[in-house]
């Protein structure tokens, strides 16, 4: 698998970009980034897009990318999304009101963007990936995902605070090459991210504590733009890497 890094920041300014990860340019990892950083044609080949939550900075390019793809693709680009998350995109935001429904466009056989529910914590298949969502803890409904493909598997938090079920699943999985795990807010503001469901450095060490890595990456994203210099000064001693805009891997 081919990952590359098209948003890592839990805020946009000129220089961050929201969560958004490509899989071998087909499947997107959230959908904070992508109308910013893919070329038309880039975009017409992303087939599948696993949503974590249906907060804003994760979903945010959903809606332009429908208006942009239209009639350039002979098939919907399917969004796989709990049920939660999938409720919440169809009421609030493909409703006719603050977007048209996309997923009714130009027709309801033959729609642009196709929306398609999981249970969470259910496990199941998106093109050539296996998918094994895992929920975590945030104020909505919010899911991990480990995905894999022939030998190796790459997992993702999702935004979480401190959280059991997610390492309990990490720690059976062969073959991890890598997890992306997001990290919000420093240390000072630890209440913060208590109440909005995210870590800290503070609690990515004890959460890390839970995890049996055999040899994978721990990569950092998330960051909150405000506070990107203060966070990597205190990570600097955990064994983590924090992710760059455009950072690319082979797993």
């Amino acid at each position: 698998m081919k990952l590359k890094v098209l948003g890592c920041h839990g805020g946009e300014l000129p220089s961050c970009r929201t969560t958004c990860f490509l899989v071998d340019e087909v499947l997107a990892l959230d959908a904070g980034a992508l109308t910013s950083t893919l070329t038309l044609d880039q975009l017409c080949k992303v087939d599948d897009i696993l949503v974590g939550h249906s907060h804003f900075d994760h979903v945010k390019d959903l809606p332009l990318l429908a208006d942009l793809v239209i009639g350039r693709r002979e098939g919907p680009v399917t969004i796989h999304a709990s049920r939660e998350c999938a409720k919440a995109l169809r009421d609030y935001m493909f409703n006719n009101s603050l977007w048209p429904d996309f997923t009714r466009i130009p027709t309801r056989k033959d729609p642009v963007l196709r929306i398609k529910t999981f249970r969470a914590g259910s496990a199941f298949q998106v093109g050539r990936y296996h998918v094994q969502s895992i929920p975590v803890s945030h104020p909505v409904e919010s899911c991990g995902f480990v995905i894999t493909h022939g030998q190796s598997s790459l997992a993702m938090s999702g935004d979480t605070g401190p959280t059991d079920k997610l390492w309990r699943t990490l720690n059976k999985v062969k073959n991890l090459k890598a997890l992306l795990v997001e990290t919000s807010f420093p240390n000072a503001l630890q209440e913060l991210a208590d109440l909005s469901g995210h870590l800290t450095p503070r609690t990515l060490q004890t959460e890390l504590s839970k995890f049996e890595r055999n040899g994978a990456e721990v990569l950092l994203y998330h960051l909150k733009p405000a506070f990107v210099s203060q966070l990597k000064r205190e990570v600097a001693g955990l064994p983590v890497g924090v992710l760059e805009l455009g950072d690319t891997f082979e797993f």
